[in-house]
């Protein structure tokens, strides 16, 4: 049975993974190649669903990323899901982030409602720096009540991976990705809805 190279590319990355783990540093320069236009087609994905004029560009994003993964060159990788997955979480801080600092100069205002459907998000205006705080606050309440529901928006919403990339990160199947998916997205459209005075 002849590997697909998708599975080659898969088992190269965990590999290279591991030796940079293990302290090599000539490890990164091999790596580099290897996951860099995924996580440029991650990034890509994401910011297209921020505010046309938004002056994080998908190659500074990645560079952010990397700035950061390296500072965790002495994590231990055990495989290229989980490298994507904390640099999907690491995309969410980054972005999360800037959103704070663009917020904060517009000194407030309400949050609005947010459309949880990824390819659908709201890009008009500066209400996505509002939306994109709204979701983290709302997500970091759902991780308490389910952590697995909330792992699934963080990959999903911010690290704009599919239900199948979602799935193999999470070593669920697709068809437990999407039901959970759409709970979590009716639990956060309800916990973002504005509120109205009693």
């Amino acid at each position: 049975m002849v590997k697909s190279s998708q599975s080659s590319r898969s088992e190269a990355v965990t590999r290279v993974l591991a030796e940079w783990s293990r302290g090599d540093g000539a490890a990164l320069d091999r790596l580099v190649p290897l996951i860099y236009p995924e996580l440029r087609r991650i990034a890509g994905r994401q910011l297209r669903r921020e505010r046309p004029d938004h002056t994080l560009q998908p190659t500074a994003l990645v560079h952010e990323v990397f700035l950061q993964l390296v500072d965790q060159r002495h994590a231990t990788w055990e495989n290229r899901a989980q490298f994507f997955a904390v640099s999907a979480q690491l995309m969410r801080r980054i972005l999360v982030d800037y959103a704070r600092s663009r917020y904060a100069l517009k000194r407030g205002g309400p949050i609005t409602k947010v459309a949880l459907d990824v390819r659908a998000i709201d890009v008009s205006g500066d209400p996505v720096a509002a939306e994109v705080l709204a979701v983290d606050q709302a997500l970091e309440r759902l991780a308490e009540q389910d952590p697995d529901q909330a792992r699934i928006v963080e990959l999903r919403f911010f690290g704009g991976l599919t239900v199948e990339e979602t799935a193999k990160v999470m070593e669920r199947s697709a068809r437990t990705v999407k039901r959970e998916w759409r709970l979590a997205k009716a639990w956060l459209f309800r916990e973002l809805q504005p509120r109205r005075p009693d």
